[in-house]
C-alpha cells in the first residue's frame, strides 16, 4: 500500500501520516489539564521535600515554588499555552516552568516519575470529588429533612408494586430517602479513608535511590500515610473504581426518587408541584409542565454506571505496574463526576422548591382499601382470630366494598357482621388513615412521632 493511499485512509485530520495518529492517541492534555491544580500542589510538596533532604538547593526549591505559582495563575486566568505535542499536564507544566525559572525546573523531576506523579494527581482530584459528593449529599438530606418536618403528620398512600398498600406519612417517605442518601454519604466517606494514602515517591515502579522522605510529602498533601508498596502505588486505581461504584449507587437512588417525582407531578397524581425553575413547557401544548430536570436525573445513572463498567474493563487485564491503558481512566471519571454533581445539585433544588399537595395526598391515602391491614390487625388483636383467618375475613370485606363501589369505612356495621358476626362498631376507629399512621409506633415506623424523632436525630447528626 502506498503512503498516499494510507493517508487517504487516515483522512484529512491525520493527513500528516502515522506521526499525527500517534500524537493524537498518545496525548492526554485535552482532558488531564483538569488535574492542573493537583499536579502543581504535588510538585510543590515534592520540591519542598527535595530541598529538606538536601537533594536540591533551597534556592532552586524557592525558584520552583514561585514558578509553579506563576504557572497556576496562568492556568486559572486562561493564558497558559497548552501544547498537544507535550502530551500531558505534567510535561506542559514542566516545560512552562523551565521557561519561567530556567535550569532549576529540570531538578523538579528528581526522584519521581510520571507514573507516581499522575497517580498522586488523580488521587488528589478524586479525593476532592469525594468531599464534594459528601457536601452535596449533606445539602440534599437537609432539604429532605425540611420537607419531612413540615409533613410529619400528612398522610399519603404507601405503595408496593405501585399499588396502594398502607397509609404512610409524607414525612416518613421523605425520611426513607434521607436514610438512602446517608448510606451513599457513608460510602464516599469510607472510600475517602481508603484512598487517603500517597503514591508519591514510588517513582516509576521500584522506588528511588535518592534519600527522599515520603512521609513528609504525604503529610504535606493531607494523606494519612505513604502507600507501602511502590508497585501497588503506581498500579492502583481502586480509589477511582470505589468512587465510581459509590457514585453509581447514589445515582441509582437519585434515579428512583426522580421517577417518583415524575409520577407524583403528573395530572393523574398531583401529589407535588415542581417549581418553574426545574420544569419546562411544551413547544406545542400550552398546558404542559414537564419535569425535565427529574427525567434527566433519572437518565444520568446510564453515564455514571457506564463509566464504572468502562474503568473496570480497562483495569481487569493489566499486569503490574503501569500500562498506557491507564490513561483511559480519567475521562470516564471526569464525566461521571460531572454528571453526579449536577444531578445532586438539581435534585436538591427540586426538593427545596417542590410543594406537596396535602389534600391530594390525603385523598389518595384514603382510597384503594389502604386500611385493610389495619382491619386484619384489629381482628387479630380484638377478636383473637389467627392472622390467616383475619386476612381471609378482610379479603371478603374488601370484595364486598368493591362490589358496592365504596371503600372499607363506607361499609355498614351490618355489612361487616354479615362476614364475621363478632365485628363491633369500634372497628371503624382503625379504618381512618390518620388513626392508621398514628398506630405505627414501632421504631422506624410511619407514626408522626417516630418521623419527628428521626428528623431530630438527623438534624443533629448533620449539624
Amino acid at each position: 500500500m502506498t503512503n498516499k493511499t494510507s493517508n487517504q485512509m487516515w483522512g484529512g485530520r491525520f493527513a500528516a501520516g502515522p506521526d499525527a495518529i500517534m500524537e493524537a492517541i498518545n496525548a492526554s492534555i485535552g482532558f488531564d489539564k483538569r488535574l492542573a491544580a493537583q499536579d502543581i500542589t504535588g510538585s510543590r510538596a515534592h520540591a519542598a521535600m527535595l530541598a529538606a533532604q538536601g537533594i536540591i538547593t533551597a534556592t532552586d526549591a524557592e525558584a520552583i515554588r514561585e514558578g509553579l505559582l506563576t504557572v497556576l495563575s496562568e492556568i486559572e486566568t486562561g493564558t497558559f499555552p497548552f501544547s498537544v505535542a507535550l502530551e500531558d499536564i505534567h510535561m506542559n507544566v514542566e516545560a512552562r516552568l523551565k521557561d519561567i525559572v530556567g535550569e532549576a525546573a529540570g531538578r523538579l523531576h528528581t526522584a519521581r516519575s510520571r507514573n507516581d506523579q499522575v497517580a498522586v494527581d488523580f488521587r488528589l482530584w478524586v479525593r476532592d470529588q469525594a468531599d464534594a459528593a459528601i457536601e452535596g449529599l449533606c445539602a440534599l438530606m437537609q432539604a429532605l429533612l425540611t420537607q419531612a418536618e413540615a409533613g410529619a403528620d400528612w398522610v399519603m398512600p404507601g405503595f408496593t408494586h405501585l399499588q396502594t398498600a398502607q397509609p404512610v406519612t409524607w414525612g416518613h417517605h421523605m425520611m426513607a430517602y434521607v436514610e438512602m442518601f446517608s448510606r451513599d454519604m457513608s460510602r464516599f466517606q469510607d472510600a475517602r479513608k481508603r484512598m487517603n494514602e500517597s503514591p508519591l515517591g514510588a517513582a516509576a515502579l521500584a522506588g528511588t535511590s535518592f534519600p527522599i522522605d515520603r512521609h513528609m510529602t504525604a503529610k504535606a498533601l493531607g494523606f494519612d500515610r505513604p502507600m507501602a508498596n511502590s508497585l501497588d502505588a503506581v498500579a492502583d486505581r481502586d480509589f477511582a473504581l470505589e468512587f465510581l461504584a459509590a457514585s453509581t449507587i447514589c445515582a441509582m437512588h437519585l434515579s428512583r426518587f426522580a421517577e417518583e417525582l415524575v409520577i407524583w407531578s403528573s395530572a393523574q397524581f398531583r401529589f407535588v408541584a415542581l417549581s418553574d425553575r426545574f420544569s419546562t413547557g411544551s413547544s406545542i401544548m400550552p398546558q404542559k409542565k414537564n419535569p425535565d430536570a427529574a427525567e434527566l436525573i433519572r437518565a444520568k445513572i446510564g453515564r455514571i454506571m457506564g463509566a464504572m463498567v468502562g474503568l473496570f474493563t480497562v483495569m481487569k487485564g493489566l499486569p503490574l505496574a503501569y500500562s498506557k491503558d491507564m490513561q483511559e481512566d480519567k475521562e470516564q471519571v471526569f464525566d461521571a463526576t460531572d454528571s453526579l454533581m449536577l444531578a445532586l445539585a438539581a435534585m436538591t433544588g427540586m426538593v427545596s422548591d417542590m410543594t406537596a399537595n396535602r389534600a391530594s395526598l390525603e385523598k389518595a391515602a384514603a382510597s384503594g382499601f389502604s386500611t385493610a391491614t389495619d382491619l386484619a390487625d384489629w381482628l387479630v388483636r380484638e377478636l383473637g382470630l389467627p392472622f390467616r383467618e383475619a386476612h381471609h375475613v378482610t379479603g371478603s370485606l374488601v370484595a364486598m366494598a368493591e362490589g358496592k363501589d365504596c371503600d372499607l369505612p363506607d361499609l355498614t356495621l351490618a355489612d361487616m357482621q354479615s362476614v364475621h358476626a363478632g365485628i363491633r362498631a369500634d372497628v371503624f376507629d382503625v379504618l381512618g388513615v390518620h388513626n392508621s399512621v398514628a398506630s405505627r409506633t414501632s421504631f422506624g415506623g410511619t407514626a408522626p412521632d417516630q418521623v419527628r424523632a428521626q428528623v431530630a436525630h438527623w438534624k443533629a447528626k448533620l449539624a
